[in-house]
């Protein structure tokens, strides 16, 4: 796209005199940004500090914790699985940075870290580990991702990539045809933080893990099983895994390194812990509601097949079993919204809240059941308190928008969606809003 941009001065384009600015400006930009890597010690680019990781990590990791129904409310394995992190943790390249470790309710078999140190695991793989070496593993390849600043460094190759760009946009001032790559910069996401990690980011993390639980007298077997349970997994419950795998690929050489690691530096294994009766006795919880919760995983998956009367089927059985599951009745909620049975997802998403009162996805379902039983005004209030417990979600406050409009109230839609449309005016929600603002006359069509 730099090619067309590259003009005559005459055209009043972006003449090669400002392309050449713009570039001895970026070039300056990226020379400044190198740090020497925590791990390695070998200078990187790096275009963020510690302290926008930080930023960046607060700003995105509650709407992911959140989308996975939330931290597990069984006290004890709060404090094991905190327990286990802050050892490791405090023994790493990085221990000043601030961690936080919450087993969350989601069933799917998954692990992830955000760059500032916020740490999840699901209940899914919780009840898949056999042991407390093979927790301090998975909670050791996460730091190990934070420690040797993947994230950040693979966002910082990204940014490079636009950083000349980035340049062009400041140098050709109002060209019009910049302006999509101007506002696409800096729209950050839980999504993108959690993006796919290299195999060569894999190999390090599982290196760095079993290095830091070795340090703090974990048997490094565990890595070894955590390897061979995922592998495992993969071939008997592909589908309940397939997320953990999307962002952090599993591959034979991976299982292979860790043995040989095992073999060749860790021989002595006697002087290790492996700490299963403390793991088993920590979640205890989980294994009591064991048939519910696997109930949820085939009820996960066949909604994702749209299968919605098999789903309601298993997610009623795991009901039974787990009547005030919070996760359990938003899943429920879901299904019946997938079935436009309105008054149902609404009674399923009004439990859950009861259940869990804080947490905030039971409010934007409630809110979903309500808007399409027409009942705007209860619909705006369900997600404005969902917006109070966790601002910063553009898909609520078009629903707001849609929610006032529904009532009446066009002073209050058009201000939602005049914040929804500073966000986003591309997509159909974008259109829509922007189409509401142009015919109720808050903007003007631009020439």
């Amino acid at each position: 796209m730099i090619g067309p941009l590259l003009k005559t001065e005459k055209s009043g384009a972006l003449s090669r005199r400002d392309f050449l600015l713009a570039a001895t400006a970026a070039s300056a930009y990226v020379a400044t940004g190198c740090a020497t890597n925590p791990v390695t010690g070998e200078s990187q680019l790096m275009l963020m500090d510690k302290d926008t990781e930080i930023q960046m990590d607060r700003e995105n990791s509650p709407h992911q914790i959140s989308a996975d129904y939330g931290p597990n409310s069984d006290a004890n394995m709060s404090e094991y699985i905190s327990h286990v992190g802050v050892r490791l943790s405090s023994l790493s390249h990085r221990p000043d940075m601030p961690y936080t470790y919450r087993v969350v309710d989601a069933t799917y078999i998954n692990a992830y870290a955000f760059p500032g140190g916020t740490i999840s695991a699901t209940r899914g793989i919780m009840l898949a580990l056999e042991n407390e070496a093979s927790l301090a593993a998975l909670l050791g390849h996460e730091i190990g991702h934070v420690n040797a600043r993947h994230t950040a460094s693979r966002m910082s190759k990204a940014l490079l990539t636009q950083l000349a760009v980035a340049g062009l946009v400041v140098a050709a001032g109002n060209d019009k045809n910049m302006a999509p790559l101007a506002a696409g910069l800096g729209a950050l996401g839980a999504g993108i933080l959690l993006a796919k990690y290299s195999r060569d980011d894999e190999r390090q993390a599982d290196g760095l893990g079993m290095e830091y639980m070795v340090r703090a007298g974990y048997n490094p077997v565990g890595m070894v099983n955590l390897m061979e349970a995922l592998m495992s997994m993969s071939k008997e419950k592909p589908s309940v895994i397939e997320m953990m795998f999307a962002s952090h690929p599993m591959s034979e050489e991976r299982y292979k390194m860790a043995k040989d690691s095992l073999s060749d530096q860790f021989s002595d294994l006697e002087l290790f812990k492996v700490g299963k009766e403390r793991h088993m006795d920590s979640t205890a919880s989980l294994r009591k509601i064991k048939p519910a919760i696997e109930m949820m995983q085939k009820g996960e998956q066949a909604m994702r097949k749209e299968k919605y009367s098999s789903a309601e089927t298993l997610l009623a059985g795991a009901l039974q079993k787990a009547p005030n599951d919070y996760a359990g009745l938003l899943m429920m909620a879901k299904c019946q919204l997938a079935q436009k049975k309105n008054r149902s997802a609404q009674d399923y998403a009004q439990r859950a809240s009861q259940v869990k009162p804080s947490e905030p996805q039971s409010n934007h379902v409630l809110g979903m059941s309500l808007l399409f039983q027409s009942q705007f005004a209860l619909a705006y209030r369900a997600f404005d308190k969902y917006e109070t417990l966790l601002p910063g979600n553009p898909n609520t406050t078009f629903m707001k928008g849609l929610s006032a409009e529904g009532m009446g109230d066009m002073r209050r839609a058009a201000d939602e969606y005049m914040k929804y449309a500073r966000v986003d005016n591309s997509s159909e929600q974008g259109r829509y809003a922007t189409s509401r603002l142009l015919k109720w006359g808050y903007i003007r069509q631009s020439n």
